[in-house]
């Protein structure tokens, strides 16, 4: 697929998720900006009557709640952050209800956990919702629980998870709003930079060298997340556009601004995308040869006998690396053990295991459905 027709698509996309960071919606102080965010609303409404269905993943609950409790830069420890995000997350939807009701447009919001993506009944839940919501004309806000979610089990950051929502809701478009207008070939910054216009598949053309900085003094991405989430994204075969929020109206039109991405692959599940692209894998599985070889096709599950042990502190259900003896990092997948069980399981075959540990333990250490190849790095 070219530039042309990449760029037809998201013009054409019915249903678009569209993630803005925390940069995008505050001043230079780390503040909300009201101005900033009835901008953005502007343009998204117009999608909005022109027929779209609209879902909004948006950053800024933490930067709302900064003021508020007395803050004049964001705080360093997690808990004071989930304390500003309580606050904030309340300020900032009322400032999004406001905005679209001068639209006649309803706003709902939807908090979401990395777990809501990983077990199939809360998937489900979150599919039905969001879609019902989209059926009463409803623009749905996604954001990240981060009052009560943890490190252990997160998304991390709305970039990771707005590629996710775009794969439930089975969006025709991603759109990522920015303080950058694109993808650059260096830093924005660097002499000789420019702006890359098109990306046919960015699993292969992207060099991870280039992609540097860790985002706003506001927010907990950068453009490191942001080309994760359009590999999530255009590998389950959804079009994407990096912009920036400036650029709102123009590219919900269509226009040639920012950096539009093609779809790689037919779609995949939202539980296997994040396995592979958005999970924070806790621990290490090292495996055999023979057992590596064998995971390495796909079709089989990792079975306590190709194990040889476990580095790291994890809970059975954890996400972990599968490694294999030369170090090389071959799958992600969700352990059915917690790491100390993990070495009285090592070498030992279906029957030694039932024999000696009991019937319950005599499963696969990663079941082939919970397991994603990735490329062998160290």
């Amino acid at each position: 697929m070219n530039e042309e027709q990449t760029r037809s698509r998201i013009l054409q996309a019915q249903t678009i998720v569209v993630k803005v960071g925390s940069s995008s919606l505050t001043s230079a102080q780390g503040m909300l900006d009201v101005d900033k965010l009835n901008h953005l609303v502007t343009s998204l409404a117009s999608a909005v009557q022109l027929g779209a269905r609209v879902v909004l993943v948006s950053s800024g609950s933490v930067a709302a709640g900064l003021k508020p409790l007395g803050f004049t830069s964001r705080p360093d420890d997690s808990v004071s952050r989930q304390a500003a995000a309580a606050v904030g997350q309340g300020l900032l939807m009322a400032e999004y209800e406001k905005a679209f009701a001068r639209y006649d447009i309803r706003v709902g919001q939807v908090l979401m956990s990395a777990q809501d993506t990983m077990r199939s009944a809360r998937y489900r839940n979150v599919r039905n919702t969001m879609e019902r919501l989209l059926e009463f004309g409803v623009v749905p806000i996604v954001n990240e629980n981060d009052t009560l979610v943890t490190s252990e089990v997160r998304f991390g950051d709305n970039d990771h998870l707005s590629a996710l929502v775009a794969n439930i809701v089975r969006a025709q478009a991603l759109i990522l709003l920015s303080d950058v207008d694109g993808l650059y070939t260096a830093p924005p910054s660097q002499p000789g930079a420019r702006r890359l216009t098109f990306v046919h598949n960015a699993l292969e053309e992207i060099d991870d060298s280039t992609i540097v900085g860790t985002g706003s003094a506001v927010g907990t991405g950068g453009m490191v997340t942001k080309v994760d989430a359009v590999r999530i994204a255009t590998a389950s075969g959804i079009p994407c556009l990096l912009t920036s929020a400036a650029n709102a109206a123009p590219a919900l039109m269509g226009d040639a601004v920012g950096t539009a991405f093609a779809p790689i692959r037919a779609r995949e599940s939202a539980r296997r995308l994040w396995i592979g692209y958005a999970s924070h894998p806790q621990g290490t599985v090292v495996v055999d040869d023979g057992a590596a070889r064998a995971v390495q096709t796909g079709k089989t599950s990792l079975l306590a006998v190709g194990t040889l042990g476990a580095d790291g502190d994890f809970s059975a259900g954890a996400p972990v690396w599968v490694e294999d003896t030369h170090g090389n990092k071959i799958a992600r997948g969700l352990c059915a053990f917690d790491s100390d069980d993990i070495s009285s399981l090592a070498r030992k075959n279906t029957e030694q295991i039932e024999r000696f540990l009991g019937a319950e333990y005599a499963r696969p250490i990663i079941h082939r459905d919970d397991l994603v190849l990735v490329k062998p790095t160290r």
